[in-house]
């Protein structure tokens, strides 16, 4: 009989000390044929935590490091340091765990720009235990790329590491709806600025635009534009470049509040 299977939030309440912590005891290690060693060729994809330290913190450690493509490079608390941590670093994903209870700079959401700053390319994903779809919203119109619920099994949350890190958008489909019908219902006519921002588009970055906004990777963009992934990716950094915005779900927020994109019916 397979071990039951927890999720996320059991690593807090894990019953061993930070350096007894393996990833087998949380029941959440990947199934065999999921965990393949990384290929030689291959680098590890490197993650900073930004998470109050712990036992759950520890646990999260473990439970990144045991699938062999992903690497724990820096920790840090939820406060200013954290910015330096992933400045010195650069790392290509960070994870967040921030206070749903604030949104200062400090612990809250605020933190969630300067990250991003100092991360510079790296896509930031939310980790969070508390089902507020607002709180939720926030971390995306913040520039989070990403927001894994602790209620979630190990698997779902390594999977969305990967995930962001190939640069797709890893939101769930409620969360998708109600940046939709925030879009529809919010929706003005852009002023001046905006509106010259969107006529700079060419017409191939504006199919582009409507296909990331479908939820597309950029394997299922090139595929649908007949063009290489290469091809799609420097369409979207002239995207992000000439409508000032650093990501994916930026990208999909702004084109569904401009009428760059409308829902399907």
């Amino acid at each position: 009989m397979r071990p039951r299977r927890r999720t996320i939030e059991s690593l807090r309440g894990a019953g061993a000390t930070a350096h007894a912590v393996q990833a087998r005891s949380f029941g959440l290690v990947q199934d065999e044929e999921q965990s393949s060693a990384i290929a030689p060729e291959q680098k590890a994809i490197r993650v900073v935590i930004v998470e109050p330290p712990g036992v759950f913190r520890a646990g999260l450690r473990k439970l990144i490091e045991s699938r062999p493509a992903l690497k724990v490079v820096g920790e840090a608390p939820v406060d200013i340091g954290a910015r330096s941590v992933v400045a010195r670093e650069q790392p290509d994903v960070v994870i967040l765990d921030p206070d749903p209870k604030t949104d200062g700079q400090r612990n809250g959401l605020g933190a969630l720009p300067l990250l991003a700053a100092a991360a510079r390319k790296a896509p930031i994903l939310v980790l969070t235990g508390v089902d507020d779809p607002e709180f939720h919203l926030s971390a995306i119109r913040s520039g989070a790329m990403g927001l894994v619920s602790k209620n979630l099994c190990g698997d779902t949350f390594l999977n969305a590491i990967e995930k962001v890190h190939a640069g797709e958008a890893w939101l769930s489909r409620s969360l998708v709806a109600n940046l939709l019908v925030e879009s529809v219902h919010g929706a003005t006519e852009p002023p001046d600025s905006e509106s010259a921002k969107i006529a700079s588009l060419s017409k191939r970055e504006r199919e582009v635009v409507d296909c990331v906004s479908e939820g597309l990777s950029n394997e299922e963009v090139a595929h649908r534009l007949f063009v290489s992934k290469a091809t799609v990716r420097h369409h979207l950094t002239s995207i992000f470049g000439k409508l000032g915005i650093s990501s994916r779900s930026n990208l999909i927020v702004y084109a569904f509040r401009r009428g760059l994109s409308v829902p399907a019916p």
